[in-house]
């Protein structure tokens, strides 16, 4: 099957199934299958989950993702999971945030986002500000790019479920994220497992979590 066909059988069977829950994850679509299937968002309006895990769809398909956004206005899930989007992927998306206000759930692990990928999103979480999750998973932001999340905190106070595994922020990173916990007061879950945090990290987290009185794990 061409990528066309893959994705038109993917958009037939989501329209089957109400429009609202689309799946592609793994089927190799690429940039040119993105493009194929941002060109045709305007035949399921009401999507609310988009499942693109693994596409290698790169900066060029978040970009063309992002640029028809306005015709999936509903969208609640978006999970781009290892497609190598990069901080110009990153900045893509972000930038068109405001076509989809009601994205309560962002899945961007192992993309390749660094630092400057983390604060294109963050300065643009007040168009986003029902989100509940986000992670972040094996995405080098590094400290800074965890200073950028915490600064912006204040956009998203519905968080719920932040992880940031395997991202080297180290513990000025931890420091940052610490000091704005009283922005996201609904925390359930916080995961920064592999940020080498140290005991000093661990200290900043442990005097800032009376700020997050849900947290469960």
């Amino acid at each position: 099957m061409s990528v066309e066909e893959i994705v038109s059988s993917a958009i037939a069977i989501c329209i089957e199934n109400g429009g609202v829950i689309l799946n592609l994850n793994d089927s190799k679509i690429g940039e040119n299958g993105a493009k194929y299937l941002a060109e045709h968002f305007q035949h399921i309006p009401n999507l609310r989950t988009l499942n693109l895990n693994g596409n290698n769809i790169g900066d060029n398909g978040a970009k063309y993702l992002s640029e028809h956004f306005h015709h999936i206005p509903n969208l609640r899930t978006l999970d781009l999971n290892w497609n190598n989007i990069g901080d110009y992927g990153a900045k893509y998306l972000s930038e068109h945030f405001h076509h989809i206000p009601n994205l309560q759930t962002l899945v961007l692990i192992g993309n390749f986002i660094g630092e400057n990928g983390a604060k294109y999103l963050a300065e643009h979480f007040q168009h986003i500000s029902n989100l509940q999750t986000l992670n972040l998973n094996w995405n080098d932001i590094l400290g800074n790019g965890a200073k950028y999340l915490a600064e912006h905190f204040q956009h998203i106070p519905n968080l719920q479920t932040l992880s940031l595994i395997e991202n080297n922020i180290g513990e000025n990173g931890v420091k940052y994220l610490a000091e704005h916990f009283q922005y996201i007061p609904n925390l359930q879950t916080l995961n920064l497992i592999g940020n080498k945090i140290g005991e000093n990290g661990a200290k900043y987290l442990a005097e800032h979590f009376q700020h997050i009185p849900n947290l469960q794990t």
